[in-house]
């Protein structure tokens, strides 16, 4: 049952395109039988099938949208729009058909009065449209109020068409027997309803302005989805104004005809674009060129026609047709490119900022770069130039520091919606870019990005030179500061420890000596005591000995080390090594850097994950030993600050030349992977 619903509803939407082509091929058929002069071609100018096809586009772009949701009132509204005008051409094409010198048809009155009066109606539809798509509302605030009022006047004006008498609207035509062009108005004093007539005009055409006008102010406060819809409608009203430009420089028929054609099938095929895929094209760059070419074709021809003006006045009737062809041509061929170029590249500028001319803004960033103060004011300055070449009123740099801080410049107020793109330096990330989200300028075309990656990646070579700058610092105070502790922590335990310990050592046995003629038993006594006192010193030797490095890396190698530290930790670890870890193999410094960074994930992992198993593994990769530890834990939240072992993992692979990430994966879990350059062996051995 729900699938014959289906269908019917379909099937009834298919009737609209059915109906209108019908109503087409009357007007042609009409139009072909009209004679070329008699009282109906006056009545009724211009042919009626053009109208029609105007009718039948806008039941095809209402089927579209009703096909995909037959509950979409913008679907129907379309639909009656496009029965409406269909009627409209019919009736014009029944006018000039059916009323001829001395007769005509039966329901002339009545066509005459449908095109000449209902057909005031026409352009309200149109401003309606305009003013309450997409949420079929008004604006809200004082524009709204503002419109509903325009409305009002539109509304009123064409119920004035509707109800008073032709006047000097009244062509001078001899009217058949029968014909009245005044049916059903109301008799109004003489000049009322010229002077009504010529207000309506002026109300109507200032009711169409308000309703583009309300377009472009929704657009400007809408968000989301709403947003990409209105761009669409946006660019119609664009559209719609340089036609109607266009329009009022030719008094021509044909014309008059297409500027209404146009005005009127702009904002449907807008609306539905924007209704059933308003991503299908890029509308920046559809708007952007609609400008350029719009504003051409009014610079052209009216430059011709200032140009002929001139001609005429000063040569008079001498100037030919040929003349006039040939000076039209030479002044569109010497015009053409040198506006085409300007108006595109102001356009562009207008529409999205500096990005037009990206050499200059690359150009002005590095040399804004050179006298900007290291970090803080070389972001800023990145933030300013990214700002300044897109046109947009929020930028922020991020760049991650070494002690898992980070360092932000912002250049105006946040959105609501922002995005994030990574500023990376050799493949590595260093930083993030955040922009807004929504806005004409927000959108990038290939060009776009590639200027936007010239600039990110000045942006990353400042970051990547302040954050090694910092790291420099910091690391040159850490290895001054680690040697000194160091040396304190040795001194200490050689002063405290193991130097009491070993004079202790030598009063026992001493003591022994003395006693070992007179008192045999007791000597015993003193060098069991002093035999456990030396194991004593022997273990604290042998701890010391460890800090300074793992005596199972002599012993065992790197990968006996790794296991022999992996049975006492209470979470199964398996061992998977793709490497020969035996002693010896691997430098001195790489064995003792994968050894504490293996130790300190597996630390992490029991006093953190919650995991009930975990992996490491050993593997080669260009010139690098890859060390990976993965748990099937709970993971790191992304908003967590790196802790002080995190950021130790990556300060021992920095020591190095190596990096080291941390990520959890979506199966869930942790995995800290590091890379350690074996080929460099003439690094000292971290502590």
């Amino acid at each position: 049952m729900d699938v014959r619903g289906g269908l019917r509803r379909h099937g009834s939407v298919l009737v609209l395109p059915l109906l209108t082509g019908a109503g087409l091929v009357t007007t042609v058929a009409l139009d072909l039988g009209t004679p070329a002069t008699g009282p109906g071609v006056e009545l009724a100018p211009g042919y009626g099938w053009g109208y029609a096809v105007l009718g039948l586009l806008l039941a095809v772009l209402a089927t579209v949208i009703l096909l995909r949701d037959v509950r979409q009132r913008w679907g129907w509204t379309l639909a009656w729009l496009g029965v409406f005008w269909v009627l409209d051409a019919l009736a014009q094409s029944y006018v000039r058909y059916g009323v001829r010198p001395g007769s005509a048809l039966a329901g002339e009155n009545l066509a005459l009065w449908f095109l000449n009066r209902v057909g005031a109606f026409l352009p309200v539809t149109v401003a309606a449209l305009l003013m309450i798509f997409p949420s079929g509302r008004f604006v809200a605030g004082w524009w709204g109020r503002v419109s509903r009022a325009a409305l009002a006047l539109m509304v009123l004006a064409a119920l004035v068409v509707l109800v008073a008498p032709s006047g000097v609207r009244a062509p001078d035509v001899a009217l058949p027997p029968g014909v009245d062009l005044d049916l059903w108005t109301v008799p109004l004093p003489p000049g009322v309803a010229d002077r009504s007539t010529a207000v309506g005009v002026a109300v109507t055409v200032a009711g169409l302005l308000v309703a583009m006008a309300s377009v472009v102010v929704r657009h400007r406060r809408s968000r989301g989805l709403e947003r990409d819809q209105m761009r669409w409608l946006l660019w119609s009203v664009v559209a719609m104004a340089i036609v109607v430009g266009l329009g009022l420089l030719s008094d021509l028929r044909a014309v008059q005809d297409l500027v209404v054609f146009l005005v009127a099938a702009l904002p449907a095929v807008a609306m539905t674009v924007a209704i059933v895929h308003p991503g299908v094209v890029p509308v920046e760059e559809l708007v952007g060129r609609t400008l350029v070419y719009g504003l051409l074709s009014l610079v052209l021809v009216g430059t011709d026609l200032v140009v002929l003006a001139l001609l005429t006045a000063a040569l008079g009737d001498t100037l030919g047709q040929r003349q006039v062809v040939l000076t039209v041509l030479l002044l569109t061929a010497a015009l053409y490119g040198p506006l085409r170029q300007r108006l595109s590249r102001g356009v562009r500028r207008l529409m999205l900022g500096d990005r037009a001319d990206p050499y200059d803004a690359v150009a002005g960033l590095a040399s804004t770069l050179e006298t900007a103060d290291e970090g803080a004011g070389q972001l800023a300055a990145v933030a300013r130039a990214v700002a300044s070449a897109f046109g947009v009123g929020y930028v922020s740099v991020e760049v991650d520091r070494s002690g898992g801080e980070r360092l932000t410049a912002t250049y105006g107020e946040p959105p609501a919606e922002t995005r994030t793109l990574p500023i990376t330096y050799r493949d590595a990330p260093v930083g993030r870019l955040v922009l807004p989200a929504r806005g004409l300028r927000s959108r990038l075309s290939r060009r776009d990005e590639q200027l936007l990656g010239d600039l990110v990646r000045q942006a990353a070579t400042a970051a990547r030179a302040s954050r090694m700058a910092d790291e420099l610092q910091d690391s040159r105070e850490r290895l001054v500061v680690a040697r000194e502790e160091e040396r304190r922590r040795i001194r200490r335990d050689l002063h405290d420890g193991l130097g009491p310990a070993l004079s202790g050592v030598v009063f026992r046995v001493e003591s022994a000596r003395l006693l070992v003629d007179r008192d045999p038993e007791a000597a015993k006594g003193h060098l069991a005591a002093t035999s456990d006192h030396v194991k004593e010193v022997v273990a604290d030797v042998r701890r010391l000995v460890h800090e300074l490095r793992p005596p199972a890396l002599d012993d065992r190698g790197l990968v006996g080390a790794l296991g022999q530290l992996a049975e006492g930790l209470g979470v199964p670890v398996q061992i998977d090594s793709e490497v020969d870890g035996s002693v010896g193999t691997l430098p001195a410094a790489v064995e003792v850097a994968a050894y504490r960074i293996a130790a300190e994930a597996l630390t992490n992992v029991v006093r953190h994950a919650g995991a009930t198993r975990a992996r490491v593994g050993l593997a080669l990769e260009d010139g690098h030993l890859v060390v990976e530890v993965a748990d099937d834990g709970r993971g790191i939240p992304a908003e967590a600050q790196a802790g002080v072992g995190l950021v130790g993992l990556r300060e021992r692979a920095a020591e190095l030349g190596g990096r080291s990430e941390v990520t959890c994966p979506p199966r869930g879990g942790t995995t800290v992977r590091a890379w350690l350059p074996t080929r460099r062996t003439d690094v000292g051995e971290p502590v």
